[in-house]
């Protein structure tokens, strides 16, 4: 396995992985997954759609965004508005509600939450110079962690360098793109420190999107003993985007890179400061036929947050949470063949604080104090889960269950007739087989219920609800409730022949059907996002994709998604500019911002000479079809399907303690205009946010190894 600590080829603790030489991508399935999962499994033993991924797939990429890195994943929808802030991140349709942020999807940091309380989540924190891997859970998985029916994303930072080392790395590009970053990894023969500071600069594409960012990343880990450690997270970042807001159709076909007029003159903006700290102890104790594990985690957070629109609100937040996991693996029967692995534990996160809210002044707090609230988000969850062998090495059964209560307290400290509280709670089930066709190939199936609460500004409340808009919290507004059935199959084809051709091919396939009641959907209101439920809606979708190893350092991979997703029954109350409700009905119409069919396929080829100069040449292709922008599917104001080529090339030479990698790249080749993000139901027919035209990028990124 090659080492360069910026790029992470990481080598796996042995406790956790079996590890092998090889570089670690998608699709493999002898690899353990012990995080996304709350299991010890390796991902042929999962009975649903579990992906891995390490920096060995973005070598040479560049690295501002999410959607840099996970490229070709099927099933993962990522429309981008600006560098690595408010990507919506959406699986088999959860997550493409969210106007901002990140919704339905549960983003974890090293297993701990980035997701709020509510399951809103932003990812300003996410460094990928600090990255060394990322563990991508596909569907429901409501039955281990709260608003998750879409699925957990849990990026893992990098700690398992073999040597410590010293490490410059600096990106730049087109549109004023500047990082540069310094990082530190330690490495002692019981404890692992790692430390990553920097700062990014980015101009934006469009007027009015600039973007800074400081973010300092760390961990320290010790072993107390071979089979216990104790790790210590911690981040801080700091930083300002500028929002340049959607356009309508005649806006975007004259300027797509122009800012919406109401946006520019509101200096539509956010500025964020925080930082968490979190402690985990992690335990193993083995008797003769049986396995103990003990996981503790604690962690805290505080959030300044100012969000500029309509008015200007600054956010004060506190948040304290903690995990607990216990694991019981035993092997019984005759030849101890049977085994079977036993979880429960047990989540909590309590966050507040005060929300103060101005007029907005051109981006500036006015003198008026419109409302000053106090708000409590928590919630609590316990969960179960027992994996059973029914016939050793062939099938086993999978049963996990959650209970989630999930509290909105908000006061009023101004207006206090307003002071509203909401709860939310709902145990979710979730049933699975997998059954081995042969050890490396596996099919699965499962059933299982969803759960996801309003987020916290969803719940805003506005003029025509039944309390016309009297308190603080939506008093309308549910959670989604959702029941999940998946099928697939998935493996790895290895070539035992000898032959230098195809020597390894992985695989997956999987069918779902989701049935979705009251689904949350935004629409705008003066500029503004609010939220209802919509009746019901019905789920289709298939997701294919394969990865490989073709010929000698050559590598191949695509993944292929088709998805239906319609309104069984929706009949929308719709509020024009000038606030008059007229209703429509909505029924067998096509979810907004999700494409019938999207595609993406890499082709890499990696060449090593001499044993100290290695060369890589990439490219990959992206496709999306035609979009809906809105709940009426107005055909005129719907999307056209775009494809975008981008390709990249480095080299990365190694005199054994100084290792230099240089790569430069092409997005965006044809120089395509495409929209990237649709402001979904907008009152002023403003959807459309367009994507980065053809532009360049580069890094050059140079490391100090301290060998002996």
């Amino acid at each position: 396995m090659i080492l360069f600590p910026s790029i992470v080829y990481c080598q796996a603790d042995d406790n956790l992985l079996n590890n092998n030489n090889s570089d670690t991508t998608e699709f493999k399935t002898d690899e353990i997954i012990i995080t996304g999962t709350r299991t010890e499994k390796k991902i042929i033993d999962i009975p649903y759609s579990v992906q891995r991924f390490d920096q060995s797939g973005w070598i040479t990429s560049r690295r501002i965004g999410v959607q840099d890195v996970l490229t070709v994943v099927p099933g993962l929808f990522l429309q981008p508005r600006y560098g690595n802030h408010d990507t919506r991140i959406t699986i088999r349709g959860f997550g493409s509600r969210s106007n901002t942020g990140i919704r339905g999807v549960r983003i974890l940091l090293d297993g701990i939450p980035e997701s709020e309380p509510d399951g809103q989540t932003r990812i300003e924190s996410i460094d990928f110079t600090s990255i060394g891997r990322i563990e991508l859970v596909k569907g429901n998985s409501s039955s281990l962690y709260t608003n998750a029916p879409g699925g957990v994303i849990n990026f893992l930072t990098d700690k398992y360098f073999p040597v410590s080392f010293v490490m410059s790395d600096n990106e730049f590009g087109s549109f004023g793109l500047r990082k540069n970053g310094i990082k530190l990894g330690i490495n002692s023969k019981n404890s692992r420190f790692m430390t990553v500071y920097s700062y990014q600069n980015y101009n934006g594409y469009r007027q009015h999107s600039q973007e800074y960012q400081n973010r300092l990343n760390t961990l320290f880990e010790a072993d107390f003993t071979k089979n216990s450690k104790i790790s210590i997270y911690g981040y801080y970042v700091n930083g300002i985007i500028k929002l340049p807001g959607a356009l309508t159709l005649e806006q975007y076909n004259n300027n797509d890179t122009a800012a919406n007029s109401l946006s520019l003159s509101r200096d539509e903006k956010r500025v964020t400061k925080k930082g968490r700290i979190g402690i985990n102890f992690l335990g193993n104790y083995e008797t003769k036929n049986m396995k103990h594990t003990v996981e503790v985690t604690g962690y805290g957070t505080i959030k300044y947050f100012n969000r500029t629109a309509r008015t200007f609100r600054v956010f004060n937040r506190y948040g304290l949470g903690g995990t607990i996991r216990y694991v019981n693996k035993i092997n019984f029967g005759k030849g101890k063949k049977y085994s079977n692995e036993f979880s429960i534990g047990a989540d909590g996160f309590y966050q507040a604080g005060p929300i103060d809210e101005f007029t907005n002044l051109a981006g500036e707090p006015g003198d008026e104090l419109i409302s000053k609230a106090d708000e409590i988000l928590s919630n609590v969850g316990v969960y179960a889960l027992n994996q059973i062998d029914i016939i050793p090495g062939k099938v086993s059964f999978l049963v996990t269950g959650r209970y989630d209560r999930v509290i909105f307290d908000f006061r009023n400290s101004i207006a206090q007739f307003q002071d509203t509280s909401r709860l939310f709670d709902k145990f979710t089930p979730k049933f699975a087989l997998n059954y081995k066709l042969t050890p490396e190939i596996a099919a699965y199936g499962s059933f299982g219920l969803g759960f996801d609460s309003p987020a916290g500004n969803e719940m805003d409340n506005y003029p025509y609800t039944s309390d016309n808009g009297m308190h603080l919290l939506n008093p309308d507004l549910m959670p989604q409730r959702s029941k999940n059935f998946e099928l697939g199959i998935k493996g790895e084809v290895k070539n035992r022949k000898g032959s230098e051709f195809f020597k390894s091919i992985s695989f997956e396939v999987t069918g779902y059907h989701n049935k979705i009641e009251d689904v949350i959907v935004p629409f705008i209101v003066d500029g503004s996002a609010f939220y209802r439920n919509a009746a019901a809606t019905n789920r289709l979708g298939l997701e294919a994709g394969f990865n490989a190893d073709i010929y000698k350092g050559l590598n191949i991979k695509a993944a292929y998604t088709y998805q239906r997703f319609k309104y069984d029954t929706y009949n929308a109350g719709t509020i024009d500019a000038g606030g008059n409700i007229s209703y429509r009905d909505f029924s067998g119409n096509t979810e907004p911002s999700n494409p019938e069919m999207f595609a993406s396929a890499e082709i890499m080829y990696k060449h090593i000479f001499k044993q100290k100069y290695t060369f890589y040449i990439k490219s990959n292709f992206q496709y999306v079809g035609e979009m809906f922008v809105n709940d009426a599917n107005d055909d005129s104001l719907k999307t056209a399907a775009y494809s975008l080529l981008n390709a990249q090339l480095g080299i990365d030479i190694n005199f054994s303690k100084v290792r230099l990698l240089g790569y430069i790249g092409m997005n965006n080749i044809t120089d395509k205009k495409y929209v990237a993000y649709i402001q979904i139901n907008s009152d002023r027919n403003a959807y459309y946010e367009s994507g980065a035209r053809r532009n360049f990028f580069g890094g050059i990124t140079l490391a100090y190894m301290f060998r002996k």
